[in-house]
């Protein structure tokens, strides 16, 4: 999973990058991982990983209120916050997380093991048909 933190941190760099010229002013990896909202995010990512829910779900509220920067990262940040209301019977707060998940970003969908799952599986699909 922290190779998928690091690839994810890679892809918004290059997101955030966008069109610029090499060297003209590109943020680097060190550059957007002190945001606080992308540290927030990859410190609840991480929390999440470790079993720590109740400091993930603080890390990500806490991402996603001071405004993560790329869509793909608000989506993920919602994912991983759905999984912990499923996980702890909030089935509302489940179902809303996946869909700020899909508002964030419309191409955002579960793999097809975490939409097997069954705890979130279930509610995912109700969340979004």
């Amino acid at each position: 999973m922290r190779l998928l933190i690091a690839a994810a941190a890679a892809a918004f760099i290059a997101l955030v990058a966008g069109c610029a010229q090499p060297g003209a002013g590109q943020p680097g990896l060190m550059d957007v991982a002190e945001r606080p909202a992308e540290k927030a995010l990859l410190a609840g990512i991480r929390a999440y990983e470790d079993a720590q829910y109740g400091d993930a779900e603080k890390h990500l509220d806490t991402a996603l209120r001071t405004g993560l920067a790329s869509a793909k990262d608000r989506a993920v940040a919602n994912k991983h916050l759905a999984f912990i209301y499923c996980t702890t019977n909030r089935v509302a707060e489940c179902e809303a997380a996946f869909r700020a998940a899909r508002k964030a970003d419309p191409a955002f969908a579960l793999s097809k093991s975490e939409a097997g799952h069954p705890l979130w599986g279930p509610v995912y699909r109700r969340a979004l048909p």
